[in-house]
C-alpha cells in the first residue's frame, strides 16, 4: 500500500480543507487509529481511521457560511476598480432574518465566483469542508443559471452549447441546457470557468443580456432579495 500525506487524506475524505488540517495537526487535534499526531508532513496509510478531535469539530461547528443575493456592480472577491466586495453585504442591515448573527467577514471567503455583471447567489464561508465541496478539484456540485441572450436560439445553437465547446484549449463538460420561453434559457453546470456562460454564448452567436445564479446544488436562491443575506441553516447542505 503507498502512504499520502495526512492533511492530503483528511481532505479527500471532507474532514476540512489541507491548511485546516494543518493547523489542526499542528495543535494536536488529529487521531490516526486512535492516537494523535502533531507533525506536519506525516504520512499515513490511506486505509488507517482519522478523526479530529473534539475541539476541532467544535471550532468547525462555529464556522458560518453565508447565502448572499449579489446584485449588479459587486466582485465576488477583493474589491477591484473602484467595484466593492459582496461580502461587504454581509452586514446587520442586509439581514434576511432579523435574528441571525452577523459573522465576522475576515472569517469569510467566497466559494466560487459571479462576475460583476451577473447576479444571484454566491456562497461565502468559513467553513473548509463547503469550500472544497463547491469548488474543490473534484467538485460535481451543481449551479443553476437563469440567461436571458439575445440572438436566435435553435436547436443547432443549443446542441452545441450543450457538448461540443472548448474554453482556452480545454473542452468544458456537458451542460444541461434548456429553452424556457422566448430569449430565456436554463443553464445547468457542474464547473465554474471564468465569465463561462458569456463567453459559451459568444461562441454561437448569443449575447448574454441577463444572468441570475439561482440555486447551488441543493440550495436555492428563493425569495432572498438581492442585495440581502442569510446564514446556511442546520440541516441545510449543498
Amino acid at each position: 500500500m503507498t502512504e499520502i500525506r495526512l492533511s492530503k487524506l483528511m481532505a479527500q475524505r471532507g474532514l476540512c480543507s489541507r491548511r485546516e488540517a494543518d493547523r489542526y495537526i499542528e495543535q494536536g487535534l488529529v487521531l490516526v487509529d486512535g492516537i494523535t499526531v502533531n507533525t506536519l508532513g506525516t504520512k499515513v496509510m490511506e486505509s488507517q481511521q482519522v478523526e479530529l478531535a473534539a475541539r476541532a469539530s467544535i471550532q468547525q461547528a462555529g464556522k458560518a457560511t453565508v447565502i448572499v443575493n449579489k446584485p449588479m456592480g459587486y466582485v465576488s472577491g477583493l474589491p477591484e476598480d473602484g467595484h466593492q466586495s459582496a461580502v461587504m453585504l454581509i452586514d446587520r442591515d442586509h439581514r434576511q432574518n432579523p435574528g441571525d448573527k452577523v459573522p465576522g467577514r475576515h472569517g469569510l471567503a467566497p466559494a466560487g465566483r459571479l462576475d460583476i455583471d451577473s447576479m444571484g447567489l454566491i456562497v461565502f464561508t468559513g467553513d473548509g469542508r463547503i469550500a472544497r465541496q463547491l469548488i474543490g478539484e473534484n467538485s460535481s456540485v451543481e449551479k443553476e443559471y437563469l440567461v436571458w441572450a439575445k440572438g436566435e436560439i435553435n436547436n443547432a445553437r443549443l446542441d452545441r452549447l450543450r457538448h461540443g465547446l472548448s474554453l482556452d484549449g480545454k473542452p468544458l463538460k456537458p451542460a444541461a441546457i434548456d429553452h424556457l420561453k422566448g430569449s430565456q434559457l436554463r443553464f445547468t453546470l457542474t464547473e465554474g470557468r471564468k465569465r463561462q456562460i458569456r463567453r459559451m454564448c459568444e461562441m454561437v452567436d448569443l449575447q448574454v443580456s441577463r444572468l441570475i445564479r439561482v440555486r447551488i446544488g441543493q440550495v436555492k436562491l428563493g425569495n432572498l432579495e438581492s442585495g440581502k443575506w442569510r446564514l446556511l441553516q442546520p440541516g441545510e447542505s449543498f
